[in-house]
């Protein structure tokens, strides 16, 4: 795997895992670059580009083993084990996050919600305790935490993730309408902003004619 991987490339990556996942259970044993490439919207020299940067190698006239190349991006997207989670607000983002059952079935387990409010602490979310986030702390000292899932107002935010980074939590996936300053460069931080999707569907409803 080349030592540095375009962040472009990372992005596509797990639409790489998704689709070979999805070939798999087709019973597909080996995909050409044409073929991969017209499921994803790629021109094939793209795909060959994409996975010769992670090191993924085919045969000429045989294509991409599946399995094989699947195994390879799990292991580079880290899905061989599973990762624990915590969700930080119960609202209705954090709610549904919950409730999808797609995070386990790639080992990502929400293991506790946190929230202020009193009438939701104290009880479960498809069996997933709901504590109260004064809690927190005692939580990650006696917890492993791999991932911590932001999904509270933007006052809040900033606040907790400084003490998400005292109880050594390196990863957050942030859904607060705010752009988290982290102070190490241990942390990793996405941020989701879901109205951007949405403007950029807009975008392309308006100018359809351009493109």
């Amino acid at each position: 795997m080349s030592a540095t991987v375009p962040d472009a490339v990372i992005n596509r990556l797990p639409a790489y895992y998704r689709h070979l996942q999805a070939l798999e259970e087709e019973g597909v044993e080996n995909v050409s670059s044409q073929t991969l490439g017209e499921r994803m919207h790629q021109t094939p020299s793209q795909i060959r580009q994409d996975i010769n940067f992670i090191g993924g190698v085919g045969r000429q006239g045989y294509g991409y083993n599946v399995a094989m190349l699947r195994q390879h991006l799990m292991r580079i997207l880290g899905l061989e084990g599973n990762h624990d989670m915590i969700v930080l607000g119960a609202g209705s983002i954090g709610t549904a996050l919950a409730r999808y059952p797609g995070f386990a079935a790639d080992g990502f387990i929400i293991r506790a919600l946190f929230d202020t409010d009193s009438e939701k602490t104290g009880g479960e979310i498809c069996g997933i305790p709901v504590l109260n986030v004064a809690e927190l702390d005692c939580y990650l000292a006696e917890h492993r935490v791999d991932i911590a899932v932001m999904a509270v107002p933007s006052e809040a935010a900033q606040g907790l993730l400084h003490r998400l980074e005292e109880g050594g939590v390196t990863a957050v996936w942030n859904f607060s309408p705010l752009d988290l300053q982290h102070s190490t460069s241990q942390m990793q931080v996405v941020n989701v902003h879901l109205g951007d999707s949405l403007k950029t569907l807009s975008y392309r409803m308006c100018h359809r004619e351009e493109h």
